[in-house]
């Protein structure tokens, strides 16, 4: 989504949108789900679960508005998970 795309859409669609994304596959062909979209302390937390279990790949992604995190400068990020090859 280009950056005019997403100042043409509402929060309520955007946060719609997140809703979809829900696995990817690396250039590797590994494949990934994810599992948490936020900030802050919960971040910090899940984080740290997530990689007590397994693979993590943590992106971050445009906060663009999400008020909260706009006022507050905090970063916006997805926590994927590897999805096992028998998974």
């Amino acid at each position: 989504m280009t950056e005019e795309e997403k100042k043409g859409k509402t929060i309520r669609e955007r946060m719609a949108d997140e809703e979809l994304i829900r696995e990817r596959t690396d250039a590797d062909g590994v494949k990934w789900r994810k599992v948490y979209v936020g900030g802050g302390a919960h971040f910090e937390n899940w984080l740290a679960q997530c990689r007590e279990i397994g693979d993590v790949i943590v992106e971050e992604i445009d906060s663009t508005g999400y008020k909260c995190f706009e006022e507050s400068g905090e970063k916006l990020y997805r926590i994927w998970m590897k999805i096992p090859e028998n998974g």
